[in-house]
């Protein structure tokens, strides 16, 4: 058993500084080549970019053994890595979070679109020797990393509510991590879209902004549920972060219908990201995801931390969504306001339940249909009073079966009527209970298809 464990030399797996691969030929012959990355897969095994069919890659096919030389970036200490080749990768989380990584390797050392990963080559760690000779005094641990990620759970655990967990949640990242920018981001699992509930840091909220499910490091962690980091700028298509162009294909008769981009709140030039996946239950629930203007900034301890706290935010928020089919008024909300001044026309297309305020894109999807069914409740019986329950019962909304992220979605609507149409407001009053305030009349026009 090696005296060196795989996780004491992390620093060196980081991607910083390129390693060196030693193979040999069934004939003796040695090969050495430099080689993109050394990925850190778990206590005993280590990833390997396979990018050219070349002639440590025919080596390695017929003679299994290798030798890894890296180095650690602080320490500039050397440590040989002894490998055993096991298989190959082309698919799944492995692969496709070095796939993220090489493309921001690829872009910060100019060779964007020359790098292209082949696949994930998986080798087992015989043995690590650290290479004799001089080197720096490690730095010291950082402080207070389980202390931080204390005090960001005991916050989340005192949250009661969607809205005040997710605000929460940005704020301990703001205070206890360093963390200037970031996001969190919801699945809607019949659109196969991530759409943005909450962010911090940026000059517009992008509430309701969409991801594609598999676009841009976000859209990535989500569909393979696995979290991707990139410390390095990329201009990769893939893996730069997706900005939505274009919904027009959600609509049904193939009409684009204007002004329905919601901007994506993200850096302009973000030289580090992390896309971690909210999981709970085995359902994914969203993307947890935090960038920065500067390179290196989340290691793997970043990630470790931020993985804890997602644990932790999805378990809440499914938590949260549970509770709320078991409706109880707790509060009242403030009295109902007194409607006045010029009328509100509001547009609903059916084919994708777009809604329009006065022209102007509000929102769609299910989130649209939710709103468009509280018009028509106020607008035909004059309701004001809704419940969680009654949404779900409904067949017009077409919640799906798993995670209907209900809370979210009403979440969503709410931030978006705050910003882009303060006349009409959603207000809770209770567990699993709201009310709609309009203080302006309202003209109802249903769209055909």
């Amino acid at each position: 058993m090696s005296a060196i464990s795989l996780h004491a030399i992390r620093p060196c797996l980081e991607g910083a500084i390129p390693a060196v691969m030693s193979t040999c030929s069934p004939d003796g012959t040695p090969n050495v080549a430099y080689i993109s990355q050394v990925v850190y897969v778990d206590a005993g095994h280590v990833a390997l970019s396979y990018q050219f069919f070349n002639k440590t890659r025919q080596n390695i096919l017929s003679n299994p053994w290798a030798s890894v030389l890296v180095l650690d970036p602080v320490t500039a200490r050397f440590y040989r890595l002894h490998l055993h080749y096991q298989h190959t990768e082309t698919a799944g989380p492995v692969f496709e979070s070095m796939r993220a990584q090489l493309a921001g390797i690829a872009s910060h050392t100019g060779m964007a679109g020359v790098f292209e990963l082949r696949g994930a080559d998986i080798y087992a760690v015989e043995h690590i020797d650290e290479v004799p000779g001089e080197g720096l005094d490690a730095p010291a641990p950082r402080p207070g990393l389980l202390h931080a990620l204390r005090l960001c759970g005991e916050r989340l655990a005192h949250c009661t509510a969607l809205d005040s967990l997710l605000q929460t949640t940005l704020t301990a990242l703001q205070e206890h991590l360093g963390i200037r920018h970031a996001m969190v981001l919801m699945l809607d699992p019949s659109a196969q879209r991530l759409y943005t509930v909450a962010s911090c840091g940026y000059r517009t909220s992008g509430v309701g902004s969409e991801i594609q499910l598999g676009h841009g490091v976000i859209g990535v962690a989500a569909r393979e549920q696995t979290p991707v980091r990139i410390s390095h700028m990329t201009h990769a298509a893939l893996y730069s972060h997706a900005i939505r162009t274009s919904l027009t294909e959600a609509h049904h008769a193939g009409a684009a219908l204007p002004g329905m981009d919601i901007p994506y709140p993200g850096l302009a030039q973000p030289h580090s990201q992390i896309a971690v996946p909210l999981i709970s239950a085995g359902h994914l629930l969203g993307v947890l995801f935090a960038e920065s203007p500067l390179d290196l900034q989340f290691n793997f301890e970043d990630e470790d931390m931020l993985v804890a706290i997602a644990g932790q935010l999805g378990a809440a928020i499914d938590l949260l969504q549970a509770a709320t089919d078991s409706p109880e008024v707790t509060s009242q909300a403030s009295s109902a306001p007194q409607v006045s001044g010029s009328p509100l026309r509001i547009r609903h297309f059916a084919a994708n339940d777009s809604v329009f305020i006065n022209d102007d894109y509000l929102i769609k999807g299910v989130a649209g249909a939710i709103f468009w069914k509280l018009l028509r409740d106020n607008a035909s019986q004059g309701r004001v009073d809704f419940s969680n329950r009654e949404l779900r019962l409904d067949p017009m909304i077409r919640l799906p079966d798993v995670a209907d992220n209900l809370e979210a979605r009403l979440l969503l609507l709410q931030r978006r009527l705050q910003e882009h149409c303060p006349h009409v407001r959603i207000e809770k009053t209770g567990r699993g209970r709201f009310r709609l305030c309009l203080e302006r009349p309202i003209v109802l026009e249903d769209m055909p298809a």
